[in-house]
């Protein structure tokens, strides 16, 4: 079939299943791309060179944990509220904002000698810089292309390359950061900032505001949580809060196996790798129609292969499970597209940070919970058995629904 891209009337040929080159055919999608894939290589840098800076002059444990939590926590804030922003002015305008507002904050903390309490005041700054910006680029990624199936390759692209970032950031981020020093890590990501700054503006077209300046602050949750479609969409994302619990034992099964500090990396390693290969299979095979008629199915196979846990696996046999959860998992970049193309678009940014705040709220309490559990069991393996089951038990109500309303015509959202 013939569809229209977003870069100015283009027409493109797609299959059934269509090809990543349809998608990077689109110059606005290129250059937003372009600019996320830079920019989180970049964070990854700076999420090592904190972490180091704050050991190196602290000492202290707890302070490297809270820098990590500085990572997510300012953008569960940030997801509700500011997000709201991509609505009432004109996407981007905020995005170009965000990214630019962030480039000069990173870059303050990359003077040499600032002080800690300074660094953690920018840091999370930056973070909250970030929330319209993030929301702002998830609704252009929607408007810039006129076919469901071809922006759900798109979002598969982005799922791809931003676990392979984070992959790279893990094998790497550490060696270059203690090699460069970390304020020239941190200058680095500033200036990854300033790029996508340069890129979007000079490459996405200028759109109005898509939202009304006078809607509520948080009418957008009212809507979302008003339509059943969108209300299990939210349910079935929830769900990988307990497929995440695994990342957070890594360290304590590693040790149950008998593995050794050195497996830790290969377990935390095995899950992205497999949401990878997972998206990549998704996408070339399998329609977009058919991913969502799947939903329900798909986000019950991650938690069926934690529930086989129960059968104490080996090192290699963890190893695959794990990479099998993380390869079904990517049903989510699935669950995530179809919820931002029936989200109207005057309320995509709002609805777009409600959605991630759920998911990140799900992982965080996952993890935080699959810990209380494995402390109280004292076994890794019995921990993450039991979120697959629970997780099953879940995921069956929610499947159910999906086949009920997955299916439906969108409602008319009143004006």
């Amino acid at each position: 079939m013939f569809t229209r891209s977003g870069d100015g009337g283009d027409e493109v040929t797609t299959r059934a299943t269509p090809r990543l080159r349809a998608v990077l055919a689109n110059r606005e999608f290129r250059a937003l791309w372009f600019a996320e894939t830079q920019s989180m290589l970049g964070d990854q840098l700076t999420i090592v060179a904190l972490a180091i800076l704050t050991f190196d002059r602290t000492g202290s444990p707890l302070l490297s944990a809270v820098v990590y939590s500085l990572t997510f926590l300012p953008a569960l804030a940030g997801g509700l509220g500011l997000s709201q922003l991509a609505d009432r002015f004109p996407r981007r305008a905020v995005l170009v904002t965000g990214s630019f507002a962030q480039a000069v904050l990173i870059g303050l903390m990359a003077l040499p000698g600032m002080p800690m309490g300074g660094l953690f005041v920018l840091f999370v700054l930056a973070r909250l810089a970030n929330a319209p910006g993030n929301a702002a680029q998830n609704a252009l990624g929607r408007e810039v292309f006129a076919a469901d199936d071809v922006y759900l390759r798109s979002q598969d692209l982005r799922g791809i390359t931003n676990n392979t970032a984070m992959l790279a950031g893990l094998a790497v981020g550490g060696l270059l950061v203690t090699t460069i020093g970390t304020s020239w890590a941190l200058a680095i990501d500033a200036l990854t900032f300033l790029v996508a700054a340069v890129a979007v503006r000079l490459l996405v077209l200028r759109r109005p505001a898509a939202g009304d300046g006078g809607a509520p602050w948080f009418g957008a949750v009212r809507q979302v949580f008003g339509d059943e479609r969108l209300r299990v969409l939210l349910y079935l994302s929830w769900l990988v809060g307990l497929a995440v619990i695994p990342e957070g034992l890594a360290a304590p099964l590693a040790a149950q196996l008998g593995a050794g500090e050195q497996a830790v990396g290969w377990l935390l390693a095995a899950d992205p790798l497999g949401f990878v290969a997972g998206t990549f299979l998704l996408s070339r095979f399998v329609t977009t129609e058919h991913r969502r008629k799947l939903l329900g199915v798909l986000a019950a196979l991650p938690l069926a292969a934690l529930a086989a846990f129960a059968l104490r696996p080996n090192l290699v046999f963890a190893l695959i499970l794990l990479a099998l959860a993380g390869a079904t998992g990517a049903y989510v970049i699935t669950v995530s597209a179809t919820f931002i193309t029936w989200v109207p678009n005057d309320i995509r940014g709002s609805a777009g940070g409600l959605y991630r705040t759920g998911l990140r709220v799900a992982q965080g309490v996952g993890v935080g919970v699959g810990g209380l559990v494995a402390q109280a069991l004292g076994s890794a393996h019995a921990t993450i058995a039991l979120a697959g089951a629970v997780g099953l038990l879940l995921a069956m109500p929610v499947a159910f629904a999906w086949r009920r309303v997955g299916g439906a015509e969108p409602q008319a959202w009143p004006s």
